[in-house]
């Protein structure tokens, strides 16, 4: 690599390919066509000089030259992504500027206490906020459009570094005089009895509806998709069906809806948000300056996920 001028674009594009482990979800991460991410790639490895994959039937392998890179490639790229901070606390007087993606489970239930006493604290940091899907959340900080992500556990992380941020509880919502309210508690396939309300089918939370109802071997009978929390609760408190939800959110509906709340007999019901990163440890000075008050840690400590 004499003389190489590095291409951080190709760089961020090889560490997508060996995260996802093929060439063409690497591409559809870094949101390039397969063919444009190929060649990319392979220009790359021509101005090295050697090849980074073994291409073959079943996938791709990191050659010993890959796994070199491999080494290098994410540590130089959270060094550009400090760099980039480090140069915008010269901006506007503001000190850092956090891109925080999260889903809405986090966003509803959490976030605005928390983010409020933070920026009370420490008004020269700019938070952006993106309300996102579980995955949505995770694939923007594999691609760096994301400093971290908060998001329910049981979705793929890609090889994200995660720690704990909070636990939530998911329980069934009704309309008040539902033949339910007579129960303390309720199983999940008793509940498919009735008609649900619920969420768009790519969400984490409609995902672990799927497959709580494919282990108990009846039909989910989905009357009504809306768009958000509150959404649902208005269809359950029409009498358009039932709803899982995450506790603390329902809580504000219950008495101005007219809603009950019942609990799920579940293990699933019970829930973990996560905190990830590409690498928590190498966070940007605000980022993990707000991670850090996420989690009451005094310093931010990373590990791999296994999922």
């Amino acid at each position: 690599m004499n003389r190489y001028r590095l291409d951080f674009v190709s760089l961020s594009l090889f560490t997508l390919i060996v995260r996802s482990g093929s060439i063409s979800k690497g591409a559809e991460l870094a949101r390039l066509a397969v063919g444009a991410a190929s060649r990319r790639i392979a220009d790359f490895e021509a101005a090295i000089g050697t090849e980074l994959f073994e291409r073959h039937s079943r996938g791709i392998t990191l050659t010993p030259a890959g796994h070199a890179l491999e080494r290098h490639a994410q540590r130089i790229l959270n060094d550009v992504d400090l760099l980039a901070a480090d140069l915008s606390d010269y901006v506007n007087g503001v000190i850092g500027v956090v891109r925080l993606w999260a889903s809405t489970s986090a966003i509803t239930q959490f976030l605005p206490a928390e983010i409020s006493a933070f920026t009370a604290a420490s008004p020269e940091i700019r938070i952006e906020l993106e309300e996102e899907t579980s995955d949505q959340v995770i694939m923007a900080v594999v691609d760096g459009r994301a400093d971290f992500g908060i998001f329910v556990d049981g979705t793929p992380t890609l090889g994200l570094h995660t720690t704990r941020y909070r636990r939530d509880k998911l329980v069934l919502v009704v309309p008040a005089g539902h033949p339910l309210t007579r129960r303390e508690n309720v199983s999940f396939g008793d509940a498919l009895d009735f008609d649900f309300v619920g969420l768009s089918r790519k969400s984490s939370l409609a995902e672990r509806l799927e497959q709580a109802t494919v282990a108990t071997g009846k039909r989910l009978k989905l009357q009504i998709q809306a768009r958000s929390f509150d959404g649902m609760c208005l269809m359950v408190a029409a009498g358009l069906g039932v709803a899982v939800l995450p506790e603390a959110a329902v809580r504000p509906h219950i008495r101005s809806m007219g809603l009950e709340k019942i609990c799920l007999a579940e293990h699933w019901a019970d829930r973990e948000l996560l905190i990830g990163a590409r690498d928590l440890g190498a966070l940007p000075k605000p980022a993990r300056l707000l991670a850090e008050h996420f989690t009451g840690k005094a310093s931010m400590s990373s590990r791999p996920s296994v999922e």
